[in-house]
């Protein structure tokens, strides 16, 4: 149970349930497939059926045509006010007298019921019916008062008048009768006419709606049905404006539907989804990479990298479907193949990849192309070195997205139709981005602590200011250190191990021989400080190196992997020649080895494992006094079996068959190295 809730347990464990819950958060709430389509282009997605029945409506142009045609061929109902015109006659009757003679009182008072006879409109009924195809109108009579039923009578409406026009009439009948000029009606008798002309026709805006909703109702119908299971669009076909249509009221009826359902279903099959791909790499990490597993940093870095990806896709998938292919996704295999190998690198990339699937319009397409551009780029780079390999990682992911996109073109269309231009500007800027990955390389370097190769590689430049101070102070050390680089990086080789880590901790190991250099033989000329010494003081000035080196590397901020060769290459190993020279000295007396004893650790990777062995065979195979096969041989399985029995690498997980491996790599590597020289003659006088 302890075990369960152990403090990498609980790491583990939490990163995947927030990961899981970010991707969960952040995916898009639709339920249904989003479609991306434009009128008049071909439809891109597999075929499409109706999931129940959908209404044909007409589409937005034939609606509008339908519309106009309705209004303009409506015949307007009208309502007629008998009242108001033998009052306003009346009233003007009485009005006029006094201001007019009596005899103009009677051709006014004619002309004003005359024109009522025609009707006086208001401005709206006389729109409708001068506005239209038509000039009547309809009058609804009903035949009872109880029983709501209704006569619809039309009449023609072409002589109805408005107000203006009904004034206009009566003045010039005056100016006819009288033999007066236009407009000269007396103030007082227009005033009285303005005030009198009001219309007796008006909408009948309770049958007017009704029947004109109707109207619009009837254009506005389904023309049919879609039955369920039926053909919307297939693939290739061209969206015509009623596919148009059709498609939009298709989409729009799932979203109704879709909105009134219960998510619950749909938000556990997409949390699912998202953890049994965040599973698989846990899968994979727990069995196959149990150091990045056990790492919290590690898997922290892992956890959180890929996931920002998902996120980041997500936000630019808001502003475009296609933007989404701006997202360097071949960027995650190279990040992690530079701090991890190849093998993470491809299951980083494959849960990036199936991870934003779910977001993707075109899902297959998507998962294609980031698969192959991001084995593409992980292929191109077997070890990041320097920046322009980024160059050419680039370019090559830019041809394989290039040629992977037309592939599947003609592989799902059969022609190049369906070609979107722009699909290949966001392909070049993904390859801008990716070439920018070594900034991007540096910061994960400084936030999580990593060494990256191309950091490796910086810092085994013989010109880095402490191995050249190093060269300058313990010369003898200096080129010890680079023989064991040598020595070591041909073993990493030979058993698949970090060569480029190897040569770099390799040149680092020693430096803190520096601050004693005259104590240690390969710098010393003739004098040997340690003749004046006890055994315990000469094993202390030896094994402070490995302190003092610590300090240096601290002091110049080298990486953490760096350090480890520094603290690991002598592990918990004795100054054996000082310890031997103790016991011997003082036969009476028990020595304690501690005294010296190295502060170690033991070597914990295969790297610095390695190192211990090079370091110890190659200052050893300077002793030698025959170079001969069998004594390099001798030497080299008398080492490091020495090792293997002081328990020096039961702490490493070098392999039987490794040990055996750089055994053999060792023996041939000196054998060259002190191979027999041809002496050459001298010229006889």
């Amino acid at each position: 149970m302890k075990r369960i809730f152990s403090k990498y347990n609980l790491i583990r464990t939490g990163l995947l349930l927030a990961a899981t819950a970010i991707v969960l958060l952040i995916v898009p709430r639709a339920d249904h497939q989003s479609y991306t389509y434009e009128l008049n282009q071909p439809w891109k997605y597999p075929l499409l059926t109706a999931e129940f029945d959908t209404p044909i409506l007409r589409d937005s142009t034939s609606m509008r045509q339908m519309h106009d045609s309705v209004a303009s061929n409506f015949i307007p109902f009208a309502l007629r006010n008998d009242s108001t015109s033998a009052h306003n006659v009346e009233r003007f009757a009485t009005s006029a007298r006094g201001e007019v003679s009596a005899q103009e009182a009677v051709i006014l008072t004619g002309a004003l019921k005359h024109v009522y006879s025609l009707g006086i409109a208001d401005a709206q009924l006389y729109g409708y019916i001068h506005g239209g195809n038509n000039t009547k109108y309809r009058v609804m009579t009903h035949s009872g008062a109880n029983t709501g039923a209704g006569v619809v009578q039309t009449y023609e409406g072409a002589d109805l008048l408005t107000p203006r026009q009904a004034f206009e009439y009566i003045d010039s009948v005056y100016a006819t009768a009288t033999g007066k000029p236009r407009h000269e009606l007396p103030a007082a008798v227009a005033r009285s006419l303005g005030n009198i002309l009001t219309p007796d026709f008006s909408v009948d805006s309770i049958n007017d709606t009704k029947y004109r909703d109707q109207e619009f109702l009837n254009v506005s119908g389904a023309l049919g049905v879609i039955k369920k299971g039926q053909r919307i669009v297939d693939r290739g076909e061209i969206i015509t404006q009623q596919i148009f249509t059709n498609l939009n009221t298709y989409q729009e009826m799932v979203s109704n539907q879709t909105s009134r359902v219960s998510h619950s279903y749909f938000y556990i099959g997409q949390g699912l989804y998202i953890l049994l791909i965040w599973l698989m790499l846990y899968g994979f990490l727990a069995i196959y990479r149990k150091n990045i597993f056990q790492d919290a940093a590690k898997m922290t870095f892992l956890i959180t990298f890929i996931t920002l990806f998902a996120v980041i896709s997500t936000l630019v998938l808001e502003f475009n479907p296609i933007a989404l292919y701006v997202m360097p996704f071949a960027a995650v295999s190279v990040v992690v193949m530079v701090f991890f190998d190849t093998r993470t690198a491809l299951f980083a990339l494959l849960t990036a990849v199936l991870l934003t699937a779910l977001i993707a319009t075109y899902q297959f397409q998507f998962i294609v192309l980031q698969l192959l551009a991001g084995l593409a780029a992980k292929y191109s780079i077997h070890q990041l070195s320097k920046r322009s390999q980024l160059l050419r990682t680039a370019a090559i992911t830019l041809g394989v997205y290039s040629v992977t996109y037309v592939a599947l073109l003609l592989a799902t269309d059969g022609d190049l139709s369906g070609l979107v231009p722009g699909m290949f500007l966001m392909f070049v800027f993904n390859s801008l981005i990716l070439s920018f990955a070594y900034i991007l390389i540096l910061i994960i370097e400084k936030v999580f602590g990593f060494t990256s190769m191309v950091t490796l590689v910086e810092l085994s430049d013989i010109n880095n200011p402490l191995l050249r101070r190093l060269a300058e102070e313990a010369p003898g050390t200096f080129q010890h250190s680079m023989q064991v680089s040598t020595l070591a990086a041909e073993a990493a080789r030979a058993i698949g191990a970090n060569t480029q880590l190897v040569r770099t901790g390799a040149l680092y190991h020693d430096i803190g021989k520096m601050e004693s250099p005259v104590f240690f033989t390969e710098n010393q000329h003739g004098v040997n400080p340690h003749n004046g010494l006890n055994p315990e003081t000469s094993a202390h000035k030896i094994i402070s190196h490995v302190t003092d080196g610590l300090a240096l590397a601290s002091k110049a901020k080298l990486p953490q992997v760096i350090r480890n060769f520094i603290s690991e290459h002598h592990g918990r190993g004795l100054t054996k020649y000082f310890y031997t020279t103790a016991v011997n000295e003082n036969p009476d007396k028990d020595i304690d080895p501690t005294a010296f004893q190295y502060p170690g650790p033991n070597p914990q990777s295969k790297e610095t494992a390695i190192l211990m062995m090079a370091d110890c065979i190659e200052a050893a195979s300077r002793s030698l006094k025959d170079y001969s096969q069998q004594s390099i041989d001798q030497l080299v399985d008398r080492l490091i079996d020495s090792q293997i029995a002081d328990g020096l690498l039961k702490e490493s997980p070098l392999s039987f068959r490794d040990i055996e491996t750089i055994k053999q790599t060792f023996k041939r590597r000196l054998a060259t190295i002190y191979h027999t020289r041809v002496a050459y003659p001298t010229i006889k006088k």
